[in-house]
Parts: structure tokens; sequence; C-alpha cells
């Protein structure tokens, strides 16, 4: 049987600032200069992508980014995404096997916070995102409690879950 730790050794998998465990596997050849991008600081790949694995004992906290951000299921338990976006709206969108009825794709919109766990009684899920214009840590903005829970009172509950400062 498979587990865990062997899907993370597999895969080469390494902690991420946001929780859970990740790996870049693609960042594509061509760029876009940072002067056609406002709302990121310098040139970007066209794209990246990323495998990402979340664990029962994991989540990923809260944070946002300058790009658009397209999540892939590819096995394991269904997760939700926790998503605020620019008016302040919290919606959650589950991702899953599409055998089982879920969408095997969500995406989230550049500058929304968003953070995802495993659906209930989960214990693991490998996932793939992609981000374009291309991810950088320059453009990665992890959240304060305290802070988007000012700008959110509403959210307080959900936002306290899935931040751990």
């Amino acid at each position: 049987m498979t587990t865990i730790e062997d899907i993370i050794k597999n895969l080469n998998l390494s902690p991420h600032a946001e929780g859970g465990w990740f790996r870049q596997t693609y960042a594509s050849g061509g760029s876009i200069p940072g002067t056609v991008l406002p709302a990121h600081r310098a040139a970007r790949p066209f794209s990246t992508s990323i495998l990402f694995l979340l664990t029962a004992e994991n989540f990923s906290a809260f944070h946002r980014i300058a790009s658009d951000e397209i999540w892939y299921h590819h096995e394991g338990d269904p997760v939700d995404i926790h998503i605020i976006d620019a008016q302040g709206s919290l919606e959650c969108r589950t991702l899953g096997p599409a055998s089982l009825g879920y969408s095997p794709q969500a995406a989230v919109e550049a500058g929304s916070w968003f953070a995802s766990s495993l659906a209930p009684e989960g214990k693991w899920a490998l996932t793939g995102c992609a981000v374009a214009p291309g991810f950088d840590y320059s453009d990665f903005e992890l959240a304060d409690r305290a802070a988007l829970t000012a700008e959110f009172p509403s959210h307080a509950r959900t936002i306290a879950a899935y931040t751990r400062v």
C-alpha cells in the first residue's frame, strides 16, 4: 500500500510556506515583460505549474497571488478551496474526482484570498496548480489573521480556521 510518505518521496515534494507539499514541474521558456504586467513586480514566465499534496494533518493557509491560478484534482480525496474575492464574498469550491460527481478543476482569480483543505473525512489529495502569468514568490502574500479578519469580519470563523498567525 502506498503511503503519504511514499508519494512525497516518489514525487520529490517539499514543504510549502502556506502548508502542504509541492514541487514546481513546469515554467514556460517564454516570459512577459514586467512593464506589461502592472500587478507584477518584474517579468514572469507565461505560465508555471506545480504538484501540490494536502494531508489530513495540514491545510493551505489563506494567501493571494497576482495571477490567476487553476487547480486540477489528480487523485485522492476531495479538496475544499475557500475563496474571498475582491468584493469580499466568500465561496467554497470543492475539487475532486469527476467519477464521484465533483469538478476536477477550479479557477481562483488573481488577487483573491484563498485557502484549501481536505473535505471532511479526507486523508490526502494530490492536485496540480497552473498559474498564468507564472508564479513568483515576490507576488505571494500569506494572510495575517488579524488583518484579514479586520478587512472581512463576517468571515472571521473561516479565516481563523485557515490561518496560522
